[in-house]
């Protein structure tokens, strides 16, 4: 954000910058959720040879919630990261 909307709107910058999440922040949370992701899906695939069909679905739509917030966050990186250096060049 430049100084100019900074002067603007401090209620508004205050009230962002404690969430702010750098890129290394979410390429970690992009792998966790991944990662959570894979585990889900080990267990819908046990349940699923148990013959567990309500099981196999909770973890199946586990895992794809998972899957949904680690490519959101994997974005979110990259987007920071390609944000800050085209800030750079300015």
């Amino acid at each position: 954000m430049t100084q100019q909307h900074q002067e603007n709107h401090p209620e508004i910058v205050g009230e962002f910058e404690d969430e702010y999440e750098n890129p290394s922040e979410s390429h970690r949370m992009a792998a966790y959720h991944f990662n959570q992701a894979a585990k889900e899906h080990e267990l819908a695939a046990s349940a699923y040879e148990s013959g567990d069909q309500t099981a196999t679905d909770m973890h199946a739509f586990s895992a794809y919630r998972h899957q949904l917030n680690a490519v959101q966050y994997a974005e979110i990186a990259v987007m920071d990261v390609q944000g800050s250096d085209e800030i750079e060049d300015i």
